[in-house]
């Protein structure tokens, strides 16, 4: 544990955090002062690229949030209250410096947390960011989380992948499937046309018309709804392909010649 604690002034008085290694993945902050519990941090991967390692993660109470609920003895208290807290911070280098993610803060047993409880708790979350992002051993923490896990996320893209084939199968089908109704309505639409051509009347004028419950709006409808359907397969397509080059990103990283000649 190191011996000079990381000393956070909040609303509600002063908070001090002893920190010590657990294991080789992340560290524990022990909360002193107006507040007790502990925030666990650990390594995990940026917010939008899955295969990149860069971001930490702050945690009310002592157990890896990625793995399970904290223990509720771990969670964190105001000395003078009882009501357990809830919450992290994701924080990463964006191309502006700093980016975070603040979770809500909510009370264990859903009660509504104070307006100086929360604001001390948001204090000590950022805080404890700020001093993990400076720690000389950060690298080392977000490594071990890559490896931590990569092997979970290669199962995610591989289940991804599987439902991901199976919304575009989807997709494609329905997409087709309005694409022929809407050229059965608009066939339609062109026969009632010629009728009324020929022969006037005021039904083939509402079936022509653009209205509710016309020839022209079924047409325009189904032809709307295969364009939709379709945007959602290529949507879909795309994120496949995003998965499918992370998961080979990190399948890399996984070989011993590339760990090798990075560091």
């Amino acid at each position: 544990m190191d011996p000079t604690p990381l000393a956070v002034e909040t609303p509600t008085g002063s908070v001090h955090a002893f920190t010590a290694l657990k294991g080789d993945d992340a560290v524990i902050y022990t909360l002193g002062g107006v507040l007790r519990g502990t925030l666990h941090v650990t390594g995990t991967h940026h917010p939008e690229h899955w295969d990149q390692f860069t971001a930490l993660r702050v945690t009310f109470g002592a157990a890896d949030a990625m793995a399970g609920l904290p223990p509720a003895d771990s969670l964190p208290r105001l000395r003078t209250s009882r009501a357990l807290h809830t919450g992290h911070l994701l924080t990463w280098d964006g191309p502006a410096g700093p980016q975070q993610e603040l979770s809500a803060i909510q009370c264990a047993s859903g009660r509504p947390v104070a307006p100086r409880t929360a604001e001390t708790l948001r204090t000590v979350l950022h805080a404890v960011a700020e001093n993990a992002a400076q720690r000389p051993d950060r690298a080392r923490i977000l490594e071990a989380s890559r490896i931590r896990e990569t092997p979970a996320l290669l199962r995610f893209f591989a289940s991804s992948r599987h439902n991901s084939q199976a919304d575009i199968a989807r997709y494609t089908c329905r997409a087709a499937r309005d694409r022929r109704q809407a050229r059965i309505v608009t066939a339609a639409w062109w026969t009632a046309a010629q009728w009324y051509i020929t022969q006037p009347h005021p039904v083939l004028a509402l079936l022509l018309a653009d209205q509710p419950g016309s020839l022209a709006r079924a047409s325009d409808a189904r032809t709307q709804g295969a364009a939709a359907y379709e945007g959602a397969a290529a949507q879909e397509h795309r994120r496949m392909q995003r998965f499918a080059a992370e998961a080979a990103s990190l399948r890399a990283q996984m070989r011993p010649g590339r760990r090798n000649a990075a560091s």
